[in-house]
């Protein structure tokens, strides 16, 4: 059955092949036979290679076989190899397991004597230091019993880590027991060879004392052992935590050296006993006594200090100690002390608590000015910036400032220059209001520009920002009560103080510390309040690199506003003036400008312009006694620029002109009115242009006034009739305009 299926199957496959290579195309079929021969002999090509491929192995694969019966053999080897070994060792462990059981407990009896004897030797080691440093100290060797207790102190660094916490017990309780000895020892002897120096140094001119006999006595020898007397940086911390105190709660403060501490003490003395207790000294309206006592004992010790101490931090190998400014720390700390002791009671009195503060700044800046007291260690304004008393200072300070604008706007001279007869340094004419809000301010700035923290800082600006808008809303309050009377002395005075505050913010805001306080303010996270309800202000930027880029000053908002009440009064200022000669020039405009004869004498002003012009003149007197300088300059300006405006608009465009008339308006305008505002400036008539160039126009000759109307009507382009008038000296007026006051002519005919 299998025979026949299988012929079947390839013959099926042949005719499918066939198919496949001749499709329906019956005489494609007379290439069977070469289809069949090339097919034969393919397949014999085929077995032949089938049956090479059987017979014939490759070289690779031959030795491939052979290693791989090698390793074979060499496993076979190895098994039976550690088969033995593994037998042999059995038979070992069953021989010595007894052994072992019975030394295991011996070993572990030496490991724990070796434990002993080490623990014994460092015990020993403590002991003989010891006995060594009570040994020197018999014989009053303090040198050597301090080298013992260094010896001492390192070891303890070397052990500090060791799990025998009864033995790093016993270790530090002989260096704790050793220090205080050692310290106290030393202590009196530095204390006797103080008082042979004449320390301390209290206002007076002390020589060089001559060397002690006593050689114990050295004060040099002694305070260098002090010096080396230190206790390990781990007990140290032990120790400080024990002696805590409030300001050590509240602050880091760093330890003094002991021999600068000792230093310190017979001062701490003077100062409890004068500052403390019933004494009269002791006098809360009189905290300066305390401050200028320990800036003459700063004073008086400095040279003491920086002659011979600190030669000796340097021989001890204490070159980056300032002898003076540890001594300094020192003092630093009694006053922090003294202040922390004072100001629960002293913030009830709000006046009491003013003159702490006043005179806790000026101790601050004495001592970093006079005596270069580093910045960023512990000072007076530490005490002033705990958040409770901070927050009691800002509200004191604000509290005052208030009630000083209050003052000073309710003040019979408020209004008034205080330099208003001396006319020479009175330029700016500022009120006795507006200077005074300004010392104001300073006076606050210099009271908090030494806080340490850009936070403190920027709060108090944050208040000065209140300030200056509360300033502002009393100034416009009381314009709006004088706007009616815009060249009134009061209404005058507030533009000028307006002016002088936005000038005065504007140099602040250049100065080194606003700047400064700006960074902060842009770089720090803003925390909005939510009962504010002012806009966001614009915040400078940082760019990419990392440089500040000060794009908004920390005063520019005060400023912008300050601005636009500075121009709404300079409005009213101008309209009331202009608005009141406006009036006065009714008859002027009115004029029969046609009907004047070319004159033939000497020509005058004409009668209707001398209201018009006695107000203008009396105004312009008003507005230069009453303005500071800059403004005024700046309103003469924009009222004469409003002038010429009004004269070309009002009185050549809505008039005919004869020739006569022209020359009466020229006459006017340039021998008239012009020279009113000679006074202020050498060229007047460069602010009339518009009204002088017209008066050119319209005494321009005949025939020159023809020829150029005929180009400004001409189909000309506008830069060529501008080139035109140009010529002529006409720069202002458009060519439309100047065609219109052509046409105002009457000896032009028009068609």
């Amino acid at each position: 059955m299998d025979a026949p299926m299988s012929s079947n199957k390839y013959k099926t496959n042949a005719v499918e092949i066939v198919n496949n290579k001749f499709g329906n195309d019956i005489k494609s079929l007379s290439g069977l036979k070469a289809f069949y021969l090339e097919t034969k002999k393919e397949t014999e090509t085929l077995g032949s290679r089938l049956a090479l491929s059987e017979w014939d192995i490759p070289p690779e694969v031959d030795e491939a076989l052979t290693n791989a019966d090698k390793a074979q053999r060499s496993i076979n080897k190895l098994e039976k190899r550690s088969d033995a070994l593994r037998h042999e060792v059995l038979d070992h462990c069953t021989t010595v397991n007894a052994l072992v059981n019975d030394l295991t407990p011996l070993v572990n009896q030496i490991e724990e004597l070796r434990k002993f004897k080490q623990y014994l030797s460092c015990v020993v080691h403590i002991e003989n230091i010891s006995d060594q440093i009570y040994a020197a100290l018999m014989s009053k060797r303090t040198a050597n019993a301090v080298e013992e207790f260094c010896s001492l102190s390192e070891y303890y660094t070397q052990k500090q880590h060791s799990h025998c916490q009864n033995m790093l017990a016993f270790l530090k309780e002989t260096i704790l027991f050793w220090y205080n000895i050692l310290k106290d020892k030393l202590s009196s002897l530095l204390e006797e060879s103080l008082k042979v120096v004449g320390w301390p140094l209290i206002a007076t001119a002390t020589k060089t004392p001559p060397p002690p006999s006593d050689p114990s006595l050295n004060m040099d020898a002694i305070f260098l052992q002090l010096l080396l007397l230190q206790l390990p940086d781990p007990l140290s911390v032990e120790v400080q935590k024990k002696t805590m105190t409030f300001l050590s709660q509240e602050f880091t403060f760093k330890p003094l050296l002991l021999p600068i501490q000792h230093l310190v003490d017979p001062l701490r003395k003077r100062f409890k006993f004068h500052f403390y207790g019933n004494k009269q000294t002791n006098n809360w309206e009189k905290p300066e006594w305390y401050f200028g006592q320990v800036l003459s004992w700063i004073r008086d010790h400095s040279s003491f200090l920086d002659d011979r101490i600190q030669t000796l931090l340097e021989i001890a190998g204490f070159y980056a100690v300032d002898a003076k400014v540890e001594f300094m720390r020192g003092l630093v700390v009694l006053v922090m002390e003294k202040m922390a002791s004072d100001l629960p009671a002293v913030m009830e009195d709000e006046h009491l608590f003013c003159h702490l503060v006043d005179e806790a700044i000026f101790f601050d800046h004495e001592l970093h000015q006079i005596y270069d007291y580093p910045a960023g260690l512990n000072s007076s304004m530490d005490i002033l910036t705990v958040p409770k008393v901070f927050e009691r200072w800002i509200e004191i300070e604000k509290k005052f400032a208030i009630e000083k604008m209050d003052a000073l706007l309710s003040s019979s001279t408020a209004w008034e220059s205080q330099y208003k007869n001396i006319a020479d340094i009175d330029t700016l004419k500022v009120p006795e209001c507006g200077e005074s809000f300004i010392t104001l301010m300073s006076t606050i700035t210099d009271r908090y520009k030494y806080l340490p923290s850009p936070d403190h800082r920027l709060k108090f600006l944050s208040m000065q920002l209140e300030l200056l808008e509360d300033f502002r809303i009393r100034l416009v309050q009381v314009m709006k009560e004088v706007t009616h009377d815009s060249l009134g002395d009061t209404f005058c005075a507030i533009i000028n103080a307006v002016h002088y505050i936005i000038e005065v913010l504007r140099e602040w805001c250049n100065t080194t510390f606003f700047v400064e306080l700006q960074y902060h303010s842009a770089t720090r996270p803003v925390e909005p309040s939510p009962e504010s309800s002012a806009p966001d202000r614009k915040m400078p930027a940082v760019r990419g690199d990392g440089v500040f880029v000060a794009d908004r000053s920390v005063f520019d908002d005060g400023i912008d506003l300050f601005e636009k009440l500075r121009v709404e009064m300079e409005k009213n200022i101008l309209k009331h003036a202009f608005l009141d000669v406006q009036a006065r020039s009714q008859p002027y405009r009115k004029m029969k400008w046609r009907d004047l004869d070319d004159p033939s004498a000497d020509l005058s002003l004409s009668t209707p312009a001398c209201d018009m012009l006695m107000v203008l003149r009396d105004h312009l007197m008003t507005m230069n006694r009453k303005l500071s300088k800059p403004l005024f300059v700046k309103l003469w300006r924009k009222l004469a620029e409003k002038m010429s405006k009004f004269m070309l608009e009002e009185v050549v465009l809505q008039n005919r002109f004869s020739e006569g008339g022209a020359k009466q308006l020229e006459f006017d305008m340039t021998r008239n009115l012009f020279p009113l505002f000679g006074e202020y400036t050498t060229k007047p008539q460069n602010y009339f242009r518009q009204i002088n160039e017209a008066c050119v126009l319209l005494c321009l000759r005949v025939g020159s006034a023809l020829l150029l109307r005929d180009v400004l009507m001409s189909d000309d382009s506008v830069p060529e009739k501008e080139q035109a008038l140009q010529d002529l000296g006409v720069y202002k007026l458009a060519p439309q305009v100047a065609l219109n006051v052509l046409n105002s002519r009457t000896n032009l005919s028009v068609t």
